[in-house]
């Protein structure tokens, strides 16, 4: 009975260390979502960081003149927007950390709990290791053995008693230190907590100062009323020359290629009509012999593989011609139009550094009452000077000057046209193949000192958002 108790001990001290491993397993599974959430957000803070200081260092060069503009209005819009969205990412941040500290409050009770469960196991196993210690001396439970075998099997369950005993020490001692580490992490969260409830009031701060400027601004652009009215009909006036002139191009590179698929046709016409010709004269050569000459067994080959070939083009040019009935693009331009189509989202932006100050569409003029504005494409604000690149592979189809856009270059991507305006200087020519990312000009900057690039994308004649193309920023 005292050796069959002793076994009964070793199997109690085996079951023990098997179910207290199995209890640190959730704990190491907690907040992997969250986790996830801290991620994106630390990854959405850096990217609005970088975009307000790139609307701030613009904002000063724009302030620096001495007279107010739309330029600068346009970049202070910009900069509350950002302003705004920081404040709601530190909201944003205040409620991630308050889950944090939950998850970490729950993960820590249950630490708490594993480990006083172990302690008392321990001290179970412990206390009835002692009390059957004076019952069965483990000496005399080597030496009660009826065999070798049975000696080194007992032996064997001794190593494992201690074994377990000292695991179990080392997952006590393992639950302490995680519990301790919660404990810091979760006294860090705090701190993080109120970092960031001080830095709110900061942004806020800012954001009520960028408020009462844009005031001050619009206010002294009220009193320019006349000034502001003589701009705009300027501006609709380019805006007006710039559609002018695209849609010429779009119309001149839809002709060209009517063209080019309506000689297409002609030729083949002329083929099939010469190929008829000849059959019927060969028809009729062959009647005013009077017989019917017999072909040689290497002229109906090449004749089958003739008439093979033709029916093979026929059907070619008829699948290419409804593949492009309606856009009437070759090969190359049908590749280069599917391509482009597949970097929606994914085109570099056509300046390195900057921001949209004016985004596409019709809007209310943001001084004048009543008036409305509209964009065929975005404006981008950036550093005097910048590098303008060219955002997709194409050919150059117009480089040009006109008032109110200085230089622009028009770029065709298959039925894709990007066009760049309000170039200080350009660097390609018509008819020139561009790659994706190449330099074409720079930025030209305005009598208030606005650095601003026009920027529009087209699809035939269809105006489309760039915005919902460029890689977001």
């Amino acid at each position: 009975m005292q050796i069959t108790a002793f076994f009964q001990l070793l199997f109690r001290v085996w079951s023990i260390g098997a179910v207290t491993i199995g209890l640190l397993v959730p704990v190491s599974v907690w907040g992997q979502q969250t986790q996830r959430n801290r991620q994106t957000l630390e990854k959405e803070k850096k990217q609005n960081l970088e975009k307000m200081n790139q609307i701030r260092t613009i904002l000063k060069q724009t302030a620096s003149e001495k007279q107010v503009g739309m330029g600068q209005l346009k970049a202070l819009n910009q900069q509350i927007q950002a302003q705004t969205q920081q404040i709601n990412l530190i909201n944003k941040d205040l409620r991630l950390t308050d889950t944090e500290i939950a998850e970490l409050r729950q993960a820590s009770q249950a630490l708490k709990r594993d480990l006083e469960k172990l302690k008392a196991e321990y001290g179970a196993m412990i206390y009835a290791a002692d009390k059957r210690r004076q019952q069965v001396n483990p000496i005399s439970f080597l030496f009660a053995s009826e065999s070798f075998n049975q000696l080194v099997a007992r032996y064997k369950y001794l190593r494992q008693y201690s074994d377990a005993r000292q695991s179990q020490v080392r997952q006590m001692n393992n639950i302490q230190a995680m519990l301790q580490t919660k404990q810091q992490v979760t006294e860090r969260k705090r701190k993080e907590q109120r970092g960031a409830l001080v830095a709110k009031v900061q942004e806020s701060e800012k954001l009520t100062s960028l408020k009462e400027e844009q005031s001050k601004v619009v206010k002294e652009l009220s009193q320019k009323e006349v000034e502001l009215r003589t701009e705009l009909a300027e501006s609709r006036r380019a805006v007006n020359r710039l559609e002018a002139m695209i849609t010429r191009i779009i119309a001149r590179e839809r002709a060209e290629r009517e063209a080019r698929e309506r000689a297409e046709r002609e030729r083949l016409a002329r083929l099939e009509a010469a190929r008829k010709a000849a059959e019927r004269k060969r028809a009729e050569e062959a009647a005013a012999a009077g017989e019917k000459p017999a072909k040689t067994d290497a002229e109906v080959a090449a004749a089958e593989r003739e008439e093979a070939a033709e029916a093979a083009a026929r059907k070619a040019n008829a699948a290419r011609t409804d593949e492009r009935r309606n856009t009437n693009l070759n090969s190359e331009e049908t590749a280069l139009a599917s391509s482009f189509t597949s970097s929606r989202a994914r085109l570099p932006w056509p300046v390195s550094r900057g921001f949209i100050s004016d985004h596409f569409g019709r809007k209310p003029h943001p001084v004048l009452k009543g008036i409305y504005v509209e964009n065929q494409g975005v404006d981008i604000q950036t550093n005097a000077g910048e590098t303008v690149r060219t955002v997709y592979d194409g050919i150059v189809q117009d480089v040009t000057s006109m008032p109110g856009m200085n230089n622009v270059v028009a770029i065709q991507h298959g039925d894709y046209f990007t066009v760049y305006a309000k170039l200080r200087s350009v660097s390609v020519r018509t008819g020139q193949r561009v790659k994706a990312r190449e330099p074409i000009g720079t930025v030209a900057t305005d009598k208030n000192g606005v650095s601003e690039l026009q920027f529009q994308i087209w699809k035939e004649f269809t105006k489309l958002n760039p915005e919902s193309w460029l890689i977001p920023r």
